[in-house]
């Protein structure tokens, strides 16, 4: 009976490990695709930052422009 519980045992350790491998790969992915989204993130704040300093610079174009005339 003693015997019998120890393979039950060992078997539910098996089948944690196995669990906490696939986990951690889990983990892993996850925080890969995190730092890709950051960065995409990031990459977009600029564009759209450059975007918002090249429509300002248009209107204070137009608005010389029209102050001219």
């Amino acid at each position: 009976m003693e015997l019998q519980h120890l393979k039950a045992l060992e078997q539910r350790v098996d089948e944690l490990i196995r669990l906490c491998t696939r986990m951690d790969q889990e983990v892993r992915t996850l925080r890969a695709a995190e730092r890709m989204l950051r960065d995409e993130r990031a990459q977009l704040l600029r564009k759209n930052e450059d975007a918002r300093a090249k429509v300002e610079a248009m209107i204070g174009r137009l608005r010389s422009l029209e102050q001219e005339t």
